[in-house]
């Protein structure tokens, strides 16, 4: 078996962001991601691939199945994970956000169907993936998963179904939604708890992850009112959270997987990320990530451009 040469390294480097993206979708972690990636690139080394016919066929492959086997795991981990698990954020911009050409490629990645993907089984999630973010053909589909056409399609549509279910209402424009959440936090930093109600849908929710490492409610909270109470505590100062965080955040709000998001920085450090699900019958979810291990690529992404002046200071 021959070594690598210069261009079947650079083949392998022409197909990482596409690779990255899929497996971003596949595990809901950049870092997991980018370490399937990898081990991908060592079967590739370790390949005739002198004898590879179509090597985006091959690599898919590869990934999408040490991918599966990672998701396996995975859920036996999850369920000593403390407290609520939720995907790691991606700000605008991220190249692991992939395809954005079409509104299936924009939903595929938004933080509410990811949160929604990971209900279904390992095979259910990778062929939604695959042909709705990537539009792969179930014969090709098939191949990869080592099962028939007709097992893809039924997966597929049964994927879709409990992604339907699952996600939000009609939803509204950008710029709206950045206005939402503006006035969304007026309301919250000024302690008018009646005005936050006003804003939710009656079975708004709200979740948060902190992975054991920052105090996050283990069940999320549920129903308008709750909702409303809880996010007026979140954003009351008070010592010890800054003590959490290490210091007093500024507050931008941004984009997120394609949708509205606040994002909280203490000395340029990303210390909490929530994503907002915007509809047109009011904020139908918070999902409030504040594990310090999911936020890693946040601060490196935040980090790379100016934001101007933040919104405002909490705690």
């Amino acid at each position: 078996m021959a070594p690598l040469t210069m261009n079947d390294v650079d083949r392998f480097e022409a197909s990482r962001p596409r690779l990255e993206a899929i497996a971003y979708r596949l595990l809901g972690s950049a870092a997991e991601a980018e370490d399937a990636v990898q081990d991908t690139f060592l079967r590739w080394q370790g390949a005739d691939v002198e004898r590879v016919e179509v090597p985006e066929a091959w690599l898919t492959k590869v990934l999408t199945n040490l991918c599966l086997n990672q998701l396996t795991s995975a859920r036996a981990r999850r369920e000593t994970y403390v407290g609520e698990w939720l995907p790691e954020p991606l700000l605008a911009g991220d190249p692991m956000l992939g395809p954005a050409d079409t509104a299936e490629q924009r939903e595929s990645v938004s933080y509410a169907v990811l949160t929604v993907l990971e209900r279904l089984s390992p095979n259910e999630r990778a062929v939604y993936v695959l042909r709705e973010a990537f539009t792969y053909t179930h014969r090709e589909i098939a191949e990869i998963l080592d099962i028939t056409d007709a097992a893809s399609q039924q997966l597929f549509h049964r994927a879709k179904k409990r992604v339907a279910e699952g996600k939000a209402r009609t939803e509204i424009d950008e710029a709206a939604a950045r206005r939402i959440v503006e006035e969304f936090l007026a309301a919250a930093t000024s302690g008018q708890t009646e005005q936050l109600v006003r804003m939710l849908t009656d079975d708004a929710i709200a979740v948060g992850d902190g992975g054991g490492k920052i105090p996050a409610r283990a069940k999320a909270f549920e129903g308008a009112v709750a909702v409303g109470k809880f996010m007026r505590g979140l954003f009351k100062p008070s010592k010890a959270k800054r003590a959490y965080v290490g210091g007093s955040p500024e507050v931008w709000v941004t984009t997120a997987n394609g949708g509205p998001a606040v994002v909280a920085v203490v000395d340029g450090r990303v210390v909490g990320v929530m994503c907002l699900e915007i509809t047109a019958e009011g904020i139908a979810a918070f999902r409030n990530q504040v594990n310090p291990d999911k936020l890693g690529r946040a601060t490196e992404r935040w980090a790379s451009e100016d934001h101007g002046n933040p919104l405002l200071n909490a705690f």
